[in-house]
């Protein structure tokens, strides 16, 4: 069984037990069918320039693309969330100083990236994320002579085999306790596959068996949308914007929900793999609507 595999048979197993969030299956067929086709054209790429660059910026860019439960913190530039601020900050760095090596990865500390992200060097997020990228630098040169680019050609076209190798690592690490079975996510090691392939540094074929890529806001839309019910105690919580703890059951429901409801969404529009609907709904909650509501937030280097 491949990772994308057990990510799908443990988040149907977490749905099936679930006692604090439900989905409203009922509901899936026409929701999906409402969902556009996938948009032909793509956002402008955040960097330019060689497969190797590319590479180095996407990996440090997604073993940092977590923290959302600090993002209300942050400081955040004008009009933009709180991943935009760290993406664009990093994007800025890049444009100045070209990307990190990987030697020089593995000793990055939280004032250095601080400085280059524009935030508070004391920030409680700035020393998870140099600790993640010190552990990404050091794969990257122990393992893969200190080339990017050698990580993703290592998986032979496979944006499976890649998120297998990058989930074994600390930095891209991601599973959760539930009932006393540990079931993966896995979300920035997917993510980073899908990057590395619609930034045009690697290819892969099989990107359509990659699952949701499970995080916070997903799960939030799907609750305004009806797909997703919540327990009255748990959306008081939310809407209260207290902090839902990590690996929490509530937590582990609310992402597991929300990898199978799109599964189910899939089944029902063939046309539509599932992250490409993982896009349509992220970006749907960047609207408005979505934003006027607390979402869960959770602080962890999961998402």
């Amino acid at each position: 069984m491949t990772l994308v595999d057990e990510i799908r048979e443990g988040c149907a197993w977490v749905a099936e037990r679930a006692t604090r969030v439900r989905i409203a299956e009922e509901a899936i067929p026409a929701y999906a069918a409402r969902l556009p086709a996938p948009g032909l054209d793509a956002d402008p790429p955040l960097v330019e320039g060689s497969p190797e660059l590319l590479a180095a910026f996407h990996l440090t860019l997604d073993a940092i693309n977590f923290g959302s439960g600090w993002f209300p913190t942050l400081r955040k530039r004008e009009g933009r969330s709180g991943y935009w601020t760290v993406a664009l900050g990093l994007r800025d760095r890049f444009a100045t100083h070209g990307a990190w090596s990987a030697d020089a990865l593995r000793v990055l500390d939280a004032a250095t990236l601080a400085t280059a992200l524009g935030q508070d060097a004391q920030h409680e997020l700035m020393a998870l994320f140099a600790r993640s990228l010190n552990d990404l630098g050091a794969h990257v040169a122990d393992e893969h002579d200190g080339s990017f680019l050698a990580v993703a050609e290592a998986a032979h076209g496979s944006a499976v085999a890649l998120a297998e190798r990058l989930a074994s690592w600390n930095c891209f690490a991601d599973s959760s306790p539930y009932d006393g079975r540990t079931i993966p996510f896995c979300k920035r090691a997917q993510i980073a596959a899908a990057d590395l392939h619609h930034s045009g540094a690697a290819s892969f074929h099989d990107l359509d068996r990659l699952t949701l890529f499970a995080d916070n806001l997903v799960p939030h839309v799907l609750r305004l949308d009806g797909i997703l019910r919540l327990d009255p105690l748990l959306t008081a919580r939310i809407n209260a914007e207290q902090l839902i703890e990590h690996h929490s059951p509530e937590e582990v429901e609310l992402r597991a929900c929300a990898v199978h409801a799109v599964e189910l969404m899939v089944a029902a529009r063939p046309d539509l793999t599932a992250q490409q609907v993982d896009r349509l709904l992220w970006t749907k909650g960047g609207g408005p609507h979505y934003k006027a509501v607390p979402r869960p937030r959770a602080r962890c280097t999961a998402y």
